[in-house]
């Protein structure tokens, strides 16, 4: 319990959810590996039964080569024999090609699917956990660990699976033929394969950390570009470049650690093949010759041996490439699995379908003795009581580490209450979802984000299908007119990245046409005066006043001139609510405007 605050329903299930930590979380193994080609498996199996049957004819035509060679040697017809041998050679190679194309298609369609999954997870994360991940590093797992997958995916485990099975009867068919010479190949290549499995074993380790080390470069690059004017401005672009290539050298070194490993797998299962099959040349040579073995068993006992190395070695170089995406899927796994924000927030229990309609002549938004920490035994709030009626403009004022931010956070569903209640238009917000609470509100955040695209895009963004009507009025509110008209394409002009071709308060004017647009019951303004000067001050105090005419304000605010224009004000201190009046009744305990900037 902290300091009173009792845990809520929202917070015992936000802390279960934490769960262990990435280093902590459960291990995958190949078993994982075939449950992500679930929906896909039809397709594989046709390309693997396409790959078997291509099997089975690679596996014949050792017989036929023996069958061609006893028939001419012994003076019988043999050209149908040749004929044949031909056939199912150029079956074979039609047959693998399908196959092989099946399952690279099948491939990306898993990775597609496996990038749609994380994109949708990734946008429905609860906010605390976009804290614990960088940016860069969450890009990385989407891209470059789905892309390492791919071949994992589809083509491996089914080359896996052909490899054996071709082995399996390429070494039926060498005991069939000579059952001793056999078991020399056995013997060398099995002596030589045991020692190579050995280093299969440091592949995963090794890719992970490369992975992590480029996730890790991607967040510092990304942080960087981020910032590019004061980079420059700092003159920090060599401590940058160094910085980002100590991270690039990491994902070399972990990479070059598999890379060592990988590239003695080939080689050794060539030797292996290459040994054996010189032995089989001199010990079934000297076979033939004492007359203990035919020539035609020779031949076809070397084809066997030529035929299942490459599957062999195949098999070797798949099992360092499943380790490579096991690796790829332990962090993609450890992404996809996090609990949504509809998975960890609480659903309301409810008798009727529909949520109940608001409360007559209730307040736009009641605290109700509140508490929250983001960490035990450390409040933010502490039981803050006040209440905003419907189509008023109430300011939120009080120094940097107040509270005013959490309460922000609280109403949009951010976070859950720990004690204490909110009230929506009359309703505890736990007894409706989280979808419904945002429906009523809007946000302008200080930072007054403003994305890549056009103007239209951007104001549009809550209300894709919005009429020109429902636009221009919302272009009016914000005083966004003369910006409109002096673009070359008006709302159709690209507003660069970030809106780096709008100014800081043409930037917070955009956001706030976006967040009037739906026409929000409650709005809420994180500092809107933040980026503005005098005359744009001016401006925006006409567009709140119009504003309050049609929903509810809250505003976090700063400046005095602000300040001034709410008709009540929430005086925050420590998580506490220390007073709450007009400006004239709570003016001598602001302790002017210094001590509210934060």
């Amino acid at each position: 319990m902290l300091n009173g605050i009792r845990p809520s329903r929202a917070a015992e299930r936000d802390e279960e959810d934490d769960g262990p930590e990435e280093d902590d979380a459960r291990r995958v193994d190949w078993r994982d590996l075939i449950r992500v080609t679930r929906g896909h498996r039809p397709m594989i199996a046709g390309a693997m039964a396409l790959s078997l049957l291509g099997g089975l004819m690679g596996l014949a035509q050792p017989l036929l080569a023996t069958r061609t060679i006893e028939d001419f040697a012994n003076h019988r017809p043999y050209v149908l024999a040749l004929v044949l041998l031909g056939a199912v050679f150029v079956a074979e190679a039609v047959i693998t090609a399908l196959g092989h194309y099946l399952l690279e298609r099948t491939g990306e369609r898993i990775v597609l699917g496996l990038r749609q999954r994380i994109v949708d997870r990734l946008l429905r994360w609860p906010l605390r956990r976009y804290q614990q991940h960088r940016l860069g590093d969450l890009l990385t797992r989407t891209t470059s660990d789905t892309t390492l997958l791919r071949d994992s995916l589809a083509y491996d485990l089914v080359e896996a699976g052909v490899g054996v099975f071709v082995v399996i009867g390429g070494v039926a068919m060498m005991i069939w033929l000579d059952a001793m010479m056999f078991l020399i190949v056995a013997v060398i290549v099995g002596a030589i394969g045991g020692l190579t499995t050995l280093l299969l074993a440091g592949i995963r380790r090794s890719v992970e950390d490369a992975q992590d080390s480029l996730g890790a470069m991607s967040s510092e690059l990304e942080r960087a570009l981020s910032a590019i004017r004061t980079v420059r401005v700092m003159r920090a672009e060599d401590r940058e470049r160094d910085r980002i290539g100590q991270l690039a050298v990491q994902s070399y070194d972990n990479s070059i650690q598999a890379v060592k490993r990988n590239a003695v797998i080939n080689p050794a299962m060539t030797l292996a093949t290459h040994g054996a099959m010189i032995t089989v040349l001199v010990v079934g040579g000297l076979r033939v010759a004492s007359g203990a073995a035919s020539l035609a068993d020779l031949v076809g006992f070397l084809l066997y041996v030529t035929y299942i190395a490459s599957p062999l070695a195949n098999m070797f170089d798949v099992f360092a490439t499943l380790q490579r995406g096991l690796a790829a899927l332990q962090r993609v796994n450890d992404v996809a699995e996090v609990p949504t924000e509809d998975e960890v927030s609480p659903q309301p229990v409810r008798t009727q379908p529909h949520a109940p309609e608001p409360v007559p002549d209730a307040p736009a938004i009641e605290f109700r003795e509140v508490g929250f920490a983001y960490e035990p035994d450390r409040p933010v709030l502490r039981d803050v009581s006040f209440t905003v009626p419907r189509l008023t403009h109430v300011a939120l004022v009080g120094p940097s580490g107040a509270g005013k931010s959490t309460v922000f956070s609280l109403i949009a569903r951010f976070f859950e209450p720990q004690s204490g209640h909110i009230l929506l238009g009359g309703r505890d917000v736990l007894d409706l979802t989280v979808r419904e609470c945002r429906e009523a509100i809007s946000l302008v955040e200080q930072s007054a984000p403003v994305m890549h695209g056009t103007l239209r895009e951007n104001v549009v963004y809550a209300k894709p299908d919005a009429s020109d009507a429902e636009i221009e009025r919302a272009v009016a509110l914000a005083s966004l007119e003369s910006l409109v008209d002096r673009l070359p394409e008006g709302l159709d002009t690209l507003v660069g990245e970030h809106g780096s071709t709008l100014s800081g308060g043409e930037q917070q004017r955009v956001a706030i046409a976006r967040a009037l647009l739906p026409r929000p019951q409650l709005l809420l303004l994180d500092e809107p005066t933040s980026h503005l000067d005098a005359a744009n001050e001016a401006v925006l105090a006409r567009t709140i006043e119009d504003i309050s005419t049609e929903c509810t304000l809250l505003v976090i605010a700063h400046r005095p001139s602000t300040i001034r224009a709410a008709d009540r004000i929430v005086l925050l201190d420590h998580g506490r609510v220390e007073a709450i009046g007009e400006y004239d009744e709570v003016a001598h305990l602001l302790g002017g405007s210094r001590d509210l900037v934060g």
